[in-house]
């Protein structure tokens, strides 16, 4: 038995590639998503000899709800049993009944990708799914007793204004899910979302921070905690512990098409070519980079840093700027408690900022 204890699955399959996405996706392809499956499980087992004990299980894409109730059940069933959660992101208009009873049955975390209630929004998205179809989707789920309901909003999107952002937020506070993935809009250089729309982005550039504040104040009032940088709960229990496995640098194999994973110092990324991986997923063509222990720690101290219980200084101390950290401390952005490295409000909404400073220029 290995001692890996996350498993991530990509599954690719989205109905339309929205234009500011750059995950590994693909359209269409209905006829392969049985074969898809069956090719995972084909990983699994050639490659699954590093799991241990489980504790959760996160399926990502891409559209996993797009497989459909019956398919979606039997890869989760054939998958290991987590023992702290599983996750599976739907869409909207992609959930109905029985889709909902499958993952209610299975004791599913869902993370709905609602994005924005404004139609004109999600049009400038390209998300093929309406406000009323967001409200059945939480519906349906909270009929079929899902035990955790997440749902994902996205500011900074073109042509939003404040009180857009504010009416997303008091729908939110309506529908009450247990947890909240607030995040800005990025459109990579070179997408076609910011080639259409880069001076509008621009604009929304200069109004992220008011937005960032109401998120957080909204989602305060609410009663959810801030506990990583996007990321907003009702109650412990209802964290990402998935993702707080990235967050605290753990390793996690990763499944499927394009499925990135760690695993003791070396970082695999599977190719992201659907025909190549269905003919042998074992040979299928995949990216490896060996992680130094340098690289291991300004990693462990940027993502660390996203959480609001942030990073241990002796995990990262050979990349700590120490005088970085007293200028940090001094400007009230940061502050040092029980050994641990944390960042104040402000110094939590300049984060990339923040972890510029504090990770000391390597030695020629």
């Amino acid at each position: 038995m290995g001692h890996v204890r996350h498993l991530y699955v990509h599954i690719p399959f989205c109905a339309h590639r929205c234009g500011y996405c750059d995950f590994v996706t693909v359209t269409g392809h209905e006829d392969r998503h049985a074969a898809y499956v069956d090719a995972v499980l084909r990983e699994l087992q050639g490659r699954g000899e590093v799991l241990g004990e489980v504790e959760t299980v996160y399926l990502g894409g891409g559209t996993p709800s797009r497989l459909g109730a019956d398919l979606l059940g039997r890869l989760l069933d054939a998958l290991p049993q987590a023992s702290l959660e599983t996750t599976v992101e739907c869409n909207p208009e992609g959930v109905d009944e029985a889709l909902a009873a499958a993952l209610g049955a299975r004791g599913v975390r869902v993370s709905l990708g609602a994005q924005t209630f404004a139609q004109p929004l999600l049009d400038t998205l390209e998300r093929e799914t309406t406000p009323t179809q967001v409200r059945t989707a939480v519906a349906l789920l909270r009929a079929a007793h899902v035990p955790s309901l997440s749902l994902d909003l996205i500011y900074g999107i073109p042509g939003e204004r404040e009180s857009d952002l504010g009416r997303d937020l008091a729908t939110l506070e309506e529908l009450a899910p247990d947890h909240v993935s607030a995040y800005e809009l990025e459109a990579k250089p070179g997408t076609r979302f910011a080639v259409h729309h880069g001076a509008r982005l621009e604009e929304q550039a200069e109004l992220l921070e008011r937005h960032m504040d109401l998120v957080i104040d909204s989602l305060a009032y609410s009663g959810y905690d801030w506990y990583e940088i996007a990321s907003f709960a009702r109650a412990p229990e209802h964290q990402g512990r998935h993702n707080r496995a990235y967050w605290e640098g753990r390793d996690y194999l990763g499944l499927g098409v394009g499925a990135v994973g760690t695993v003791e110092g070396l970082r695999r990324v599977n190719g992201p070519k659907l025909a190549a991986y269905l003919e042998d997923p074992l040979t299928a063509p995949a990216a490896t980079e060996e992680i130094t222990e340098r690289t291991r720690q300004e990693e462990r101290l940027m993502l660390g840093l996203r959480l609001a219980d942030g990073v241990a200084i002796d995990e990262i101390e050979p990349v700590l700027d120490r005088r970085a950290l007293e200028r940090l401390v001094g400007l009230e952005l940061a502050r040092v408690e029980d050994g641990r490295i944390r960042l104040a409000r402000r110094g939590r909404m300049l984060l990339h900022d923040c972890v510029a400073e504090l990770i000391h220029d390597e030695p020629a």
